[in-house]
């Protein structure tokens, strides 16, 4: 698939299928991957005029929670590609107060201010751009030299087998499931630790640190349904399914996560990279988007 067609792709998805589900389950989502802030709000200084951008932002939780860290000496805008994330995030902005901003954009492409922010933060939001060298040199412009990175990205589908739980068992009744394509936009992307250090090195990011880390992750397991039916390839499917094939297809995965239920939850590990790099210094210089 070419790049012009990756990247119609994510907005597509991201703006469809993918965000509405996202919104409908952000309870769920939240809950899942709460453990996973402490990592990157590490980043976030309190008390210090700082200006920090969030990745990906999705609804804004993490949004949010950096800037309840950051207190009233700075700001924190979140980005994300998703119209449907973007209205949920400003709403949950306004609701909690909160000093933050959000943009609607590509951060690949969106023409930030240079040298605007001094931290970039990003909750499993880096993973989808048709082009992640150029999507890396653009953010480097848009920090202060010297700026800290800072992200978390799923390792393998090997490694992280509950994340493929449903498309395995529904495979047999869903035939026109999407192939993950470990070369192209998708969760998987980043699993590779030479490919994501060969993208931040090229981009102009130094002192790069990439460490495997295990997150126990987990959420209500009276939530399953929910989780089945709206997220991942089979969520998606199963929003335009009629009722007949959804009862099918859920009656089908639900034995998948029998070993993940502990008690009135389900429980798993999400295996990840933990991601942490600087800006250096001068211009990373022009690279091709092809």
């Amino acid at each position: 698939m070419d790049i012009a067609r990756q990247e119609h792709e994510q907005m597509r998805l991201w703006n469809g299928p993918a965000g509405r589900a996202w919104v409908e389950a952000q309870d769920i989502l939240g809950e899942m991957f709460k453990q996973f802030e402490g990592p990157l709000i590490e980043a976030v200084r309190a008390g210090s005029a700082r200006r920090v951008l969030d990745l990906g932002c999705g609804t804004g939780g993490l949004t949010v929670a950096a800037a309840r860290k950051l207190g009233e000496g700075g700001g924190v805008v979140g980005i994300d590609i998703s119209a449907p994330m973007i209205a949920t995030a400003l709403a949950r902005g306004t609701c909690e107060g909160a000093s933050v901003g959000f943009i609607c954009a590509d951060a690949q492409r969106h023409e930030f201010e240079a040298a605007s922010f001094d931290t970039v933060i990003s909750r499993l939001g880096v993973m989808f751009f048709d082009d992640p060298v150029a999507a890396f040199v653009n953010l480097r412009r848009a920090v202060t030299e010297g700026a800290e990175l800072r992200f978390i990205a799923w390792r393998s589908a090997v490694e992280n087998p509950f994340m493929t739980t449903a498309e395995r068992a529904a495979a047999p009744l869903l035939p026109d499931l999407p192939v993950r394509r470990p070369d192209g936009p998708g969760q998987f992307a980043f699993a590779d630790r030479d490919r994501v250090r060969a993208i931040l090195q090229s981009s102009g990011w130094i002192d790069i640190d990439i460490r495997a880390i295990d997150i126990p992750c987990s959420f209500r397991a009276s939530d399953l349904r929910r989780y089945i039916t709206w997220l991942g390839p089979v969520g998606t499917i199963l929003q335009n399914a009629d009722e007949a094939m959804r009862e099918r297809v859920i009656d089908a995965v639900r034995p998948g996560f029998d070993d993940y239920v502990q008690g009135a939850l389900i429980c798993f590990t999400a295996a990840c990279w933990a991601v942490s790099a600087r800006a250096q210094s001068g211009d990373p210089g022009e690279v091709p988007n092809g």
